[in-house]
């Protein structure tokens, strides 16, 4: 081995590897945090002490506000923090998210500790919601269920969460648990006419349509004043659909109709008509339902539904 090396190096290799070493070697991506730090009547603060904490393993760094208020700190691996700010009895908190793209900015405006704890805690929140909605949109319903009930937990009361929970869980077709998450929206808002119109989806899914009756009705009520247009088209399509199930289709259409006169883009209440006017012989107007309905939601759930109705209809 030793007579490989001394070769190696007497044919002058060894720096050159060792410089392909060097070059090789990985760089580590680093993040930059800045921001400022004023008062209540907008002056820089010098001198205030600013913490960042990583999210991840509790790292800490460290440093102080310059005379304009400024703050600057390179060096960062990328990822979540937690910035707290103090001066005195002053103070402010918040989250930023570390990249290695460009410099995270994040500004404080110091308030006694109570408050500053209150605007973290809505900050918070804040970020909760937008991660939640993010995770929805994508299509990533157990985090968004992770998610809302977070939020649920911040906010007593909080009606819309639980909305947002049921949602999820009939995303997922987990029923009994989006009735639960329902049930707790309207309990705790008993005014919430979608968490209403949630249930008649649960229940209609569950083929217990005198329960979706009862919801889409109340979701109805709920709602017979709130739009501009004449009512929540959701529960007029909601109870379209019951009246559907019921064999009473041509109450149905009436609630689809209703649904499109108070949103003429509500591309379910399209395809159901379509169907109604299929039921009553109206072929080529229930054609022209099917069409607008492939318009606004192509990859809809009805979608290969209404494409084989097209191509069926003379």
């Amino acid at each position: 081995m030793s007579r490989m090396i001394s070769l190696w190096r007497s044919l002058g290799f060894g720096g050159a590897v060792l410089a392909v070493l060097a070059i090789a070697s990985p760089v580590h991506a680093q993040a930059i945090v800045q921001g400022k730090v004023v008062d209540a009547q907008g002056q820089p603060v010098q001198g205030a002490t600013v913490s960042i904490v990583s999210s991840e393993n509790n790292r800490k760094f460290e440093l102080q506000t310059d005379d304009n208020g400024e703050y600057f700190q390179i060096g960062l691996p990328p990822g979540p923090y937690t910035i707290t700010v103090q001066k005195g009895a002053l103070q402010a908190q918040g989250p930023v998210n570390a990249t290695s793209n460009r410099p995270s900015r994040s500004d404080f405006t110091l308030a006694p500790a109570a408050a500053a704890a209150e605007a973290a805690a809505t900050e918070a929140l804040k970020l909760l919601v937008a991660e939640a909605n993010d995770a929805s949109a994508a299509g990533d319903h157990r985090t968004a269920i992770a998610k809302y009930t977070e939020v649920a937990a911040g906010v007593p009361g909080c009606s819309d969460c639980y909305e947002f929970i049921g949602r999820e869980h009939v995303a997922l077709k987990e029923y009994a648990a989006a009735e639960v998450a329902f049930k707790e929206a309207v309990a705790l808002a008993p005014d919430n006419a979608a968490a209403y119109n949630g249930l008649a989806n649960v229940y209609n899914a569950q083929k217990k349509f005198d329960l979706a009756a009862e919801a889409s009705a109340k979701a109805a009520q709920l709602s017979s004043g709130g739009a501009a247009a004449g009512g929540d088209p959701d529960a007029f399509y909601n109870q379209g659909v019951v009246a559907w199930n019921a064999g009473r289709t041509e109450e149905a259409r009436g609630h689809f109709e209703a649904a499109l006169k108070a949103n003429p883009d509500h591309a379910p209440s399209h395809f159901q008509l379509g169907m109604a006017m299929v039921n009553s012989g109206s072929l080529p107007e229930a054609k022209s339902e099917f069409e607008t309905y492939l318009k606004l939601d192509p990859g809809g759930q009805f979608a290969a539904q209404a494409q084989a109705m097209i191509a069926a209809i003379p």
